[in-house]
C-alpha cells in the first residue's frame, strides 16, 4: 500500500486503487458528479446540463430518462478521468419539490413535473379547505408547488395517466430505481423530502392516513419511507458498465439537494444559518424541535439528514435565475454581454437602497408565503438609475426576502443567537452579494473552502453507510472550513433599516395592483 497527499492529509490506497464515493446531484440546471475520498478530496468531477421543457400555462418538465442518461454521462466522465478510483458506494441528491410517476416495472409513466411547474396551483384551494393551519401543522410545509398539489393535478387533469402510475417518486428515487432494476414495489422516498410530499405526518416520519383519506389519494400510490443512508440496491451489470463502475456497487437512498448541501456546509447545530445562493434562493436554519410555521405560512419545516434535527427553510422560486435573466437582457446581438464582475463593480458605486429603487424577484409567483398573483416588478425607477442600480436592486431584494424569513425564525426561536450565515452556490462567489446580505441581515456571511457542499453532504451520508464514521456533526466539523467572512458594516446596516422596512408593504401593494390588472384583463 502507498499514500497520496490530499487536502485532509494522506489517503490510503488499496491495490493501487483509491477508495472513494461517487456523489451525484440531479439538479435543475444539470447533473453534477464527483468522486470523493474519505477525507473529502475530489478526485474527479463532471457536469452534464439538463433539458428543461417549458410550455404554456406554467408547464416546466423534464424527461425522466434524460435525467438517467445525464447521471450516466456524468459518472462515466469521472470514472474515465480516474481509473485508479475504487468506488465504494453511489450517493445521490436531487431537486426536491417536483415529482413523477412510475409504472409497475419502475419505468417512467409521466414526465418529471418540476418544482418550477405551477400548473398544480389549481389544487391549492382543495387542500386549504381542510384548514390551512392544520395541514401545515401535520405536513410541516405551507401549501405550495410541491408533491401534494401535483399529485392531485395529475389525478384530476390527467386521469388516464394517473391510473397508469404505480408510485409517485422524486428524481433520486427514480434514477436509483433504474440503476438497480427496482420495481414499483421497491420505490422509496427518503425522509428529507417528506415536508414537500403533502401527505406526510412530518413529526412521525410517515404517511398521514387522514390526509390521504380527505384528499382521496390511494396510499398504494406512495412509496415507502427510508433513511438517506439506506442501501436500496446494487448497480446492475448494464448500468455499471455504462458508468464505468463495478457491478453490484451499493446505491444509497440519498436525500434532497438542499438537505445534502445543508449537511455538507456543517449546519449541524441549532441556530446555525445557511444560504443556498443558487437557482432558488434558500435561507435555512438548524433547530432541534418541530415547530411548524402555522402563523406566517412561510417556513417549510424539513427534516435534517441528522436524526433529531430539523432544517426550517424558505426560498424564492427562481431568485438566482432573476440575476442571470438580467445579465442575459444586456447581451448584444452578437451574443456578448457584461460579466458579473463588471456588474458587481458598477453596483458597488450605488449606496445601499439604490436611491429608493426596489425589485420584486417573484417571476413565477411568490412561494413563501404563497401568492401566485405577486410577480416580478421594479418600483421607484427614476432618470438617474442605470443598469448597475437595477442589478444591485435585484441583489438587495433577495436580501430583503431573507430578512422576512429571519424575522420569522427569530420569532419561533426566542433566545437563539444567529452568529453566522454560511453561503454556498453560484451566488456565493460574489463578494458584493455577500456584503449586501450581511449588511441587510446584520449577521456575518461566511463562504466555505469547498463551495459545492452537496458533494460533501453526500460523502457524509455514504461515510455513515460504509462505517467510515458514526458522528455526522463531528465529521462535518472535520471536513468543513470557512474561506472568507464578510462582517456587517455599521453604516450600511443603518442605511438598510428603512428600505428593508418598506419592502414587505411594497410587496402587498404590488400584489394588489397585479390582482386588479388580472381581473380587468379577464
Amino acid at each position: 500500500m502507498k499514500a497520496t497527499e490530499g487536502r485532509g492529509g494522506s489517503v490510503t490506497e488499496r491495490n493501487g486503487n483509491i477508495p472513494c464515493v461517487a456523489s451525484v446531484d440531479i439538479g435543475t440546471q444539470g447533473t453534477k458528479a464527483a468522486l470523493l475520498t474519505r477525507r473529502g478530496d475530489i478526485l474527479a468531477s463532471a457536469f452534464v446540463p439538463s433539458k428543461l421543457i417549458r410550455g404554456s400555462g406554467g408547464q416546466v418538465e423534464q424527461r425522466p430518462d434524460d435525467m438517467l442518461q445525464e447521471f450516466v454521462e456524468a459518472v462515466a466522465a469521472c470514472a474515465a478521468k480516474r481509473p485508479d478510483a475504487a468506488v465504494e458506494a453511489v450517493a445521490l441528491s436531487g431537486q426536491m419539490a417536483g415529482v413523477m410517476g412510475i409504472d409497475a416495472r419502475g419505468e417512467a409513466a409521466t414526465p418529471y413535473d418540476s418544482w418550477l411547474d405551477t400548473r398544480c396551483e389549481s389544487q391549492f384551494d382543495r387542500i386549504k379547505a381542510l384548514g390551512e393551519a392544520a395541514v401545515i401543522a401535520e405536513t410541516g410545509c405551507p401549501i405550495t408547488y410541491a408533491h401534494g398539489p401535483k399529485t392531485l393535478w395529475w389525478k384530476r387533469e390527467r386521469p388516464d395517466a394517473y391510473r397508469a402510475i404505480a408510485k409517485f417518486v422524486v428524481p433520486t428515487a427514480y434514477v436509483a430505481g433504474r440503476l438497480t432494476d427496482a420495481k414499483a414495489d421497491d420505490a422509496y422516498i427518503d425522509y428529507t423530502h417528506l415536508h414537500f410530499s403533502g401527505f406526510a405526518d412530518a413529526a412521525a416520519g410517515g404517511w398521514s392516513a387522514s390526509l390521504l383519506r380527505e384528499l382521496d389519494v390511494e396510499p398504494s400510490k406512495l412509496p415507502r419511507v427510508v433513511s438517506p443512508w439506506d442501501r436500496v440496491g446494487g448497480l446492475t451489470a448494464r448500468w455499471a458498465d455504462a458508468c464505468g463502475l463495478r457491478e453490484g456497487t451499493p446505491v444509497l437512498a440519498g436525500c434532497g439537494d438542499t438537505a445534502a448541501s445543508t449537511l455538507g456546509a456543517g449546519i449541524v447545530r441549532p441556530g446555525m444559518l445557511f444560504d443556498v445562493a443558487g437557482t432558488a434562493s434558500v435561507l435555512a436554519c438548524c433547530v432541534d424541535a418541530y415547530r411548524p410555521d402555522t402563523e406566517h405560512k412561510t417556513l417549510m419545516f424539513a427534516r435534517s439528514v441528522v436524526p433529531g434535527l430539523w432544517a426550517p427553510l424558505a426560498y424564492i422560486n427562481g431568485g438566482g435565475q432573476c440575476i442571470a435573466w438580467f445579465r442575459d437582457q444586456l447581451k448584444s446581438e452578437a451574443g456578448g454581454g457584461p460579466a458579473f464582475d463588471d456588474l458587481n463593480r458598477g453596483a458597488e458605486a450605488w449606496a445601499p437602497g439604490c436611491d429608493g429603487l426596489h425589485f420584486v424577484p417573484h417571476f413565477g409567483g411568490r412561494v413563501c408565503p404563497n401568492n401566485a398573483l405577486l410577480r416580478g416588478a421594479w418600483a421607484g425607477l427614476n432618470w438617474g438609475h442605470d443598469k448597475y442600480a437595477m442589478y444591485r436592486s435585484i441583489l438587495e431584494s433577495i436580501a430583503y426576502e431573507y430578512q422576512i424569513y429571519l424575522d420569522i425564525l427569530a420569532d419561533s426561536l426566542p433566545g437563539v443567537r444567529f452568529d453566522e450565515v454560511r453561503v454556498v452556490g453560484g451566488g456565493a462567489k460574489g463578494a458584493t452579494f455577500n456584503k449586501i446580505k450581511a449588511n441587510v441581515l446584520g449577521v456575518p456571511y461566511a463562504t466555505l473552502r469547498e463551495s459545492d457542499t452537496g458533494h460533501l453532504g453526500n460523502l457524509l451520508i455514504a461515510g455513515y453507510a460504509l462505517g467510515w464514521h458514526d458522528d455526522f456533526a463531528g465529521e462535518a466539523d472535520r471536513l468543513v472550513a470557512v474561506r472568507e467572512r464578510f462582517e456587517p458594516e455599521a453604516d450600511a446596516v443603518r442605511a438598510y433599516l428603512e428600505p428593508k422596512r418598506r419592502y414587505p408593504a411594497l410587496l402587498e401593494k404590488i400584489a394588489e395592483l397585479q390582482s386588479l390588472l388580472k381581473e380587468r384583463m379577464e
